[in-house]
Formats: structure tokens, sequence, C-alpha cells
């Protein structure tokens, strides 16, 4: 027998945690790169501890980037607001290691049939959709990552001060019949200045979490937790060492779908473990949006050099209103899922990542430089038209 009620918990972290740096220092070496060249190839790595950065990895672009790299770290920690002993954007020593790409792998990229691109690397790729939320995201993920988007916005602008880069939140919602219709329980550990007492960093955050729920949602006190542990002075990469891609199921969906093999960041278009993920959000996203499902799931699949998918699979969880074998085939006619019939619908070949690198990949806004265009609904209406589904049917 389904379950009929149910909690359900994801996580976030901020932009100040020392995984999200790395993903940031990635990010932003990869944007550099794509700045200058739309063609250029990186996959970038970043490891972080006490006043310390190694970046390692193989790239094909402009060889001043390279070389310029320790300008771009110290940007980018600087950004995020680390200015402590133990981690300072200033002083910290740099160590650079990327080179040039394999010419195995390029060619394997670089010439694969009828003039297609082939993928960087063998994976699975998964893309999810449901309609909790008006973003089509489940609704735990996005509000953790709003609470912890609202400290960074206040910190960062001066409104609190006493706030430092590093923090986490969790948030366990209440399900009824799969649909999220309250508030369990709420953890946020954060990072604050030393003068700060425990009392009054609860008194800071209470606000970010209250005005992070929809209208009419509050969670109760009692089942709040701020810094649970205590004192949270030293953060960052000085309190923990921090990687490149230990975040994924932060950076996708918390844990209500499955991700595939590899991580995002630091990763050109060329790298499906990207790309295809990002399309399949698209594709998954659309179906919703369009009335065909409640929920979809989007696999993709995909061998190193080979342009095409070996396989796409639809899975809209019992909520379907059409069939998903029929629903697969119309997604690949309209969408050319090869990486570089990807990067052309999305647009990808932009500096458009830095800011993927913290508070989720998914359920943020397409803005006016290309960036988030995953999250488009452009393919609904034809979708909807193609099997003469009504938008409003998905509320019936």
């Amino acid at each position: 027998m389904a379950q009929k009620s149910w909690l359900f918990t994801s996580e976030s972290v901020s932009e100040g945690h020392p995984d999200k740096v790395c993903d940031r220092i990635s990010d932003t070496i990869l944007d550099a790169f794509l700045s200058e060249d739309p063609n250029a190839r990186v996959a970038c790595e970043t490891l972080t501890t006490t006043n310390h950065v190694s970046i390692a990895g193989e790239v094909r672009g402009p060889e001043h980037i390279t070389r310029n790299v320790d300008d771009l770290v110290r940007a980018a920690v600087k950004d995020i607001g680390y200015e402590q002993d133990g981690f300072h954007w200033n002083t910290l020593k740099i160590v650079n290691r990327l080179h040039q790409q394999s010419a195995d792998i390029a060619m394997g990229v670089d010439e694969g049939d009828k003039g297609e691109e082939g993928a960087g690397d063998q994976g699975i790729m998964f893309g999810y959709a449901c309609n909790e939320t008006e973003e089509l995201m489940p609704a735990p993920i996005l509000i953790s990552h709003k609470i912890l988007r609202l400290m960074a916005q206040a910190r960062k602008s001066g409104k609190e001060p006493r706030l430092g880069p590093d923090s986490k939140s969790q948030v366990t919602l209440k399900y009824e019949d799969g649909k999220p219709v309250g508030v369990d329980a709420v953890v946020v550990s954060t990072q604050h200045r030393e003068d700060v007492d425990q009392q009054t960093v609860r008194d800071m955050v209470l606000p970010f979490i209250q005005n992070a729920f929809p209208e009419g949602w509050r969670a109760p006190e009692s089942r709040i937790f701020i810094n649970p542990t205590g004192r949270f002075v030293i953060g960052g990469p000085d309190g923990d060492a921090g990687l490149t891609g230990r975040k994924i199921i932060v950076d996708t969906y918390g844990g209500a779908a499955p991700h595939g093999g590899g991580a995002f960041s630091g990763k050109d278009p060329t790298k499906v473990d990207r790309s295809a993920a990002y399309a399949a959000r698209y594709l998954a996203k659309n179906v919703v949006a369009a009335g065909l499902a409640d929920r979809c799931l989007i696999q993709l699949a995909y061998a190193i050099g080979m342009p095409e998918p070996v396989a796409v699979y639809v899975d809209t969880q019992g909520t379907g209103r059409v069939d998903e074998a029929q629903l697969g085939t119309v997604l690949r006619e309209m969408v050319r899922l090869t990486p570089r019939g990807i990067r052309d619908r999305l647009d990808l070949l932009k500096p458009i990542y830095a800011r993927t690198a913290a508070y989720g990949h998914f359920g943020r806004e397409p803005d006016a430089e290309g960036g988030f265009g995953w999250e488009k609904t452009d393919l609904a209406g034809d979708l909807a038209r193609h099997f003469g589904v009504r938008t409003s049917e998905a509320a019936e």
C-alpha cells in the first residue's frame, strides 16, 4: 500500500561552504575561458584548506588565462567574503596545476560522425520536475536554498555584518497525498562574528527562516534548531577542507530525484555530466509545465565520443496523462540531444556558470545574459498542443 503521509528533508550549503568555494573557483575559471573563447575546453578541479587553494585539470584555450588563475581565485574568494586569518583572499597561497587537454579525449570529442561533437565522457544524467512549487521544483530544497540566499544577501549588503560566509540549512516538510502541507523542522548552522552570543545568532537567523516559507506557512519555533552545536566562528576552508563537486545533491533536487555519476562545476558544455543534466531538467520541466504530468523524471545516457544518447528514459511516476514511450519519442524529435544540439538549444557557450555554483543549478530564474536558460518553459506549448492536453488539466 502506498504511503499517504511522510516527512521529507533536503539540505543546502552557502557559497562560503568549503566545497562551494571550490565550485565557485572552478566555475569562475571556466567563465574566464568561455568569455574569450566559446569553444574552450575546461575540466577544472579545486581543493581548499587553511589559507591554501590548489587548482588542477585539463584545459584548451587562451594560455594567458591559465597563467592568470591567481587573480581569478582571489577575486572569487573576495566576493564570497573571506577575510579571516585562516582564509583571506589576499594572503592565501595558490598552486596552479592546470595543463593542456589530453589528445585522446580531444579526438573523441571533436571527431564525432556527421560533423557532430561526441560526448566528453560516458555517463548517466537525470532531470526532474514536479508541480509542488511555482518553480516546478521539490519544495524542501527550494526553501533550504532560499534561507541561505536571504542570509547571504543581508551579509553582503551590510545589513547583517555579524554573519559569516559559511552556513548550512536543512528543511523537513510534511507531505500528505504527495503534496507538501506544512513544516516539521528546520536546522541552520551559520558562521558568525566572535563577539556574538548564541541567543543573538538565533534572533538574527529566525527572520530569514520564516521569510523563506510561502505565505501561511510557519516553522514552529520548538522545531527550529540554530547552531545546535553552539559557537561557529572558524568556518570555511579554515575549518574544513573543500573539493569541487562534493555537493551534487545540493546542486540538484535535494534527494527527491536520482543524480548521475558526475558533478557539474568546472566543466565546459562538451561534458555531458553538466550539459545533459541541464537538458534533462529542461525536458522534465517542460513536460510538467505542459500539463502532461505532475512529476517527471528523465534519464539520458551517453558513450564517450558518440554524439547521440544511447538511451532516453521517461518516468512520470504514475502521474502522466500521456504514454511515456511516446513522450520520450516526441521529446527526442523536438530537441536534439547531442552535445552540440544541447549547447545550441540552451545557449551554453557563454560565461554563465559562476552564478550556478551556490544555491542550486535548478529552480532559478533565467537571466538576460543567458544564465539558467535550461529553466525556460518555451517547449511546453508545443508539447501540450502535440498531445492535445490543456495546461489547466494539470491542476485537476
